[in-house]
């Protein structure tokens, strides 16, 4: 397997973790990594940390801790870095975020005190409820012209022998794709005239690509998930991938409506509705925002359940999403779900959920987890639209000729394949036939 290993690039070296947002998410996420490393806290919810893969048969009894067995850098390794609007520090970002106990950020006081934001792409007609000063000034040009610069000299300054870029700000208006997206000669034309069109997170996504540094997306911001940078990112071979962090809500329903359709029970409808008042909540709470949101979460059960295969248990199914700002409850989002499900001769049955769940606690270890494979990803020469990421996001990005798919055991077997493919170990196809042909 060593052998075989050696394929994918060492990590070797520092790797520079660059985030777009240092609010509540990307703070939790740098301070679970500097606590994980001080040995005061576990990094519960991490795949790359904890998980273990099969290997071979079953009859082999082989399994292997996912860290060892693909060369992913190590925490001791991170160098974080990023932009904000509002200039706080790390372990300011993170005390008003009240995310973490006043108790556990002491001890981290040290090492994110010294973690300070570059100066933000911010356009305030794309997220209107964000006020800060700390922010870019220049054309679409200079300013993705700016943030390639930033991205070197951060590089240089920590020096980090690679990179990896984490969208973790604010959801941006609606936005549908326009002329100016169909192509990297459009897309560069556009820049050059200062078009309206291009949204802040797409520049983000473009000088992290003429960098050559992989960008995964974790907002439901079209961001990377267009024809122009998704050719750039092939003709420069860079890994991209998004779109929208899969943490609460939306996670349920990934694992609560593959098991109903895998038993044929039919739904005639998924009530959604949540409360949330960090600073996601309160971006949100704008309709051209919330729009962006609910257009990501709605896809879900579609694909999932696919009514036009199935029209006699899904075909008027109807599926509502809202989500409400309510200040008092900070970043402990509540989630509720009611779901009207059909049984045996169509009997009538129901599901209610109530997930009481830490928005950024369930994002931080999607954050770490996307950084270290979207750098293995790198290291191991794929580039383009990274599909075996699918698993942690809400509206996977995919390949313009198929689907996206959403069940989140599908997406974690296509996860696990990816990187037994990565290092020769044989591709698992739960056939029994470890031991039925024996």
């Amino acid at each position: 397997m060593e052998q075989l290993k050696s394929k994918v690039a060492s990590a070797d070296g520092k790797l520079a973790v660059l985030l777009p947002g240092m609010g509540a998410v990307a703070t939790t996420f740098i301070a679970g990594v500097e606590a994980v490393k001080a040995g005061l806290g576990k990094p519960i919810g991490s795949l790359t940390q904890m998980a273990h893969v099969r290997l071979g048969r079953r009859s082999e009894k082989r399994w292997a801790m996912i860290k060892d067995l693909v060369p992913l850098a190590r925490l001791e390794d991170l160098v974080f870095g990023g932009w904000d609007p509002i200039p706080d520090d790390a372990y300011t970002a993170a005390a008003k975020a009240k995310v973490l106990s006043p108790e556990h950020l002491a001890h981290l006081k040290p090492s994110l005190s010294q973690i300070r934001p570059m100066a933000a792409v911010f356009d305030k007609n794309v997220v209107k409820r964000l006020e800060g000063a700390n922010v870019k000034k220049g054309t679409r040009r200079e300013l993705a012209n700016q943030l390639i610069q930033d991205i070197r000299g951060f590089m240089d300054r920590s020096k980090c022998t690679r990179a990896v870029m984490v969208w973790c700000a604010s959801t941006e208006a609606y936005q549908e794709a326009g002329p100016e997206h169909q192509s990297i000669a459009a897309f560069e034309k556009a820049l050059d005239a200062d078009h309206p069109n291009i949204y802040p997170s797409q520049l983000y996504a473009y000088a992290a690509i003429m960098n050559g540094v992989p960008y995964l997306n974790g907002a439901p911001n079209m961001s990377c998930d267009f024809p122009a940078l998704v050719e750039l990112a092939e003709k420069r071979g860079v890994a991209i991938g998004g779109k929208d962090f899969k943490t609460g809500q939306t996670l349920m329903k990934t694992i609560i409506a593959p098991g109903l359709k895998a038993r044929m029970l039919g739904m005639e409808g998924w009530f959604s509705t949540n409360i949330l008042g960090n600073r996601d909540g309160e971006v949100l709470d704008d309709p051209a925002n919330f729009k962006t949101k609910e257009v990501s979460k709605l896809s879900v059960l579609e694909q999932i359940l696919e009514p036009e295969r199935y029209p006699e248990l899904y075909r008027n199914l109807q599926h509502k999403v809202s989500i409400h700002y309510y200040k008092p409850r900070g970043d402990n989002k509540e989630g509720w779900d009611n779901i009207d499900i059909v049984g045996w001769m169509g009997y009538p049955m129901q599901i209610k959920v109530n997930f009481l769940c830490r928005d950024s606690i369930l994002a931080a270890p999607i954050v770490l987890d996307l950084a270290l494979f979207g750098d293995l990803a790198a290291r191991a020469g794929m580039k383009g639209i990274q599909e075996w990421l699918s698993f942690y996001f809400k509206s996977p990005q995919h390949a313009a000729s198929v689907y996206p798919e959403h069940d989140l055991f599908v997406q974690k077997v296509r996860l696990e394949n990816n990187l037994r493919y990565l290092v020769g170990e044989e591709l698992l196809n739960y056939l029994g036939s470890d031991y039925t042909n024996e």
